[in-house]
């Protein structure tokens, strides 16, 4: 199949497909390309874009869904070295989402003080920025 079809297979666009195929995450070797260098890809490809793209939502980076496929790849993607991955990748989350919520709170402070009046915005002086 043509990158066109491929695109509309998966939901990807044909430059995400193009840069993943860069970064090395898939690969088209020169038997798969036409007489008129297009590229064929094939069912397997297809497969593993929509593998990838599977890893991606859980919130891998693309060096870790690189890892992650390198263990399908050489056979090694054992429970627990998936689960180790999981687990590192949970605390990466919990450690965002307690971030997120600081950030959060920081923030709704900022408007009470400007829903207080504390603010002197009039005087383009506003204390929300100096707070940030």
């Amino acid at each position: 199949m043509l990158i066109g079809e491929l695109s509309n297979k998966t939901g990807l666009s044909r430059d995400t497909i193009r840069f993943y195929e860069k970064q090395g995450l898939i690969t088209v070797s020169r038997k798969e390309r036409r007489e008129n260098n297009y590229k064929e890809y094939s069912e397997q490809t297809l497969d593993k874009l929509l593998t990838i793209k599977r890893i991606k939502s859980f919130g891998f980076t693309l060096h870790e869904t690189s890892e992650l496929l390198n263990l399908m790849k050489v056979g090694n993607a054992s429970c627990k070295n998936v689960s180790d991955k999981l687990v590192e990748k949970t605390k990466q989350i919990d450690n965002t989402i307690k971030n997120l919520l600081e950030l959060k709170a920081q923030m709704l402070n900022g408007i009470s003080d400007c829903a207080n009046n504390y603010c002197e915005s009039e005087k383009n002086n506003c204390q929300i920025l100096n707070a940030l």
